[in-house]
């Protein structure tokens, strides 16, 4: 497909900083509107969900704690070992996770939200080249995205989509769909200048469950250096059970994967050479769980594809 081509020849120049504008162009959209029904609904949390930043500075305003993490870590080794499967220990056949997207919009046009259907088309396949690695060089992982559904919904006092509000609850608990092993994709603008969050899997479903990304970062978006498509790779990362590269900065812990070098603090755009660490290798800057730009990230690691295994054993599997 041309997606895939576009995203081969970009990775290549690695170090091109894509000077494309990122103002909104108005451009009318085809497809059904739905108006999602309003009301209160029960609050669910977000103690869980990730961010990454659209402009260096920009602090994430869920990163993890310590705590957290090791709370995180000892729960996935206590459902692990209720399965009697150690880490790392787990093999899966190819598992194709069905995927539905939310379209949430301000009115029918593109400036207000309303993507059309080629979009989110190219956004799958974006999906698909990142987690088979083949297209983009990175390690193979197991999973494939196959597109179930799209729903539409013109809801002003939705948009833009607003990190842990009463109308985020409100949206996901009206709109989310499927088990634990449906990725619920909501795409719209976003607050704070963020480009998306995810929440992590964990025991029991809730209404949360799912990714938000910035419209425009989608293929073909207005999203500038990010508006290749890899913000859904890198929050499916977390929805997978992934955390940043940089979590725990230069600690021994870090991200939980042994093949990530350890990295101070995030990486923007796509700097060369970085190592802010003093042990072994230079920043992962390729990698699709930090901060650069789309240009600059291509890869997860046979680490990272073990985790999100060892995860979706523990938490997604139907």
């Amino acid at each position: 497909m041309h997606v895939n081509i576009t995203r081969r020849a970009t990775r290549a120049a690695t170090g091109l900083l894509l000077l494309v504008g990122a103002g909104f162009a108005a451009a009318p959209a085809a497809g059904v509107v739905a108006q999602a029904p309003a009301g209160c609904v029960a609050e669910a949390t977000h103690a869980d969900a990730k961010a990454r930043p659209g402009r260096p500075g920009h602090q994430d305003p869920n990163a993890l704690t310590d705590t957290q993490v090791r709370q995180r870590e000892g729960d996935l080794a206590a459902v692990l070992a209720d399965r009697r499967r150690p880490p790392g220990a787990t093999a899966l056949a190819a598992v194709t996770i069905p995927v539905v997207v939310h379209v949430v919009a301000r009115d029918t046009t593109r400036a207000g939200g309303y993507l059309p259907d080629s979009m989110i088309q190219q956004q799958i396949a974006v999906l698909n080249d990142s987690y088979d690695g083949g297209a983009v060089g990175g390690a193979a992982t197991p999973f494939a995205f196959q597109l179930q559904s799209t729903t539409r919904t013109v809801r002003p006092d939705w948009y833009p989509i607003v990190y842990g509000s009463r109308a985020e609850r409100e949206m996901k608990a009206a709109l989310r769909v499927g088990g634990k092993d449906t990725l619920n994709i909501y795409t719209g603008e976003l607050s704070d200048d963020l480009l998306g969050w995810a929440t992590f899997p964990q025991r029991k479903l809730q209404s949360s469950d799912g990714v938000v990304v910035l419209g425009e970062s989608l293929p073909g978006g207005t999203a500038g250096i990010y508006a290749l498509g890899d913000t859904a790779t890198h929050e499916v990362g977390h929805w997978l059970n992934l955390y940043h590269t940089f979590q725990g900065g230069c600690s021994k812990s870090g991200d939980q994967v042994a093949d990530t070098p350890a990295e101070a603090e995030p990486a923007f755009n796509c700097p060369t050479g970085r190592d802010t660490c003093s042990a072994a290798g230079l920043d992962p800057i390729t990698n699709f769980m930090d901060y650069t730009q789309d240009s600059c990230m291509y890869a997860f690691t046979p680490g990272q594809a073990a985790r999100m295994v060892d995860a979706w054993s523990a938490y997604r599997a139907p």
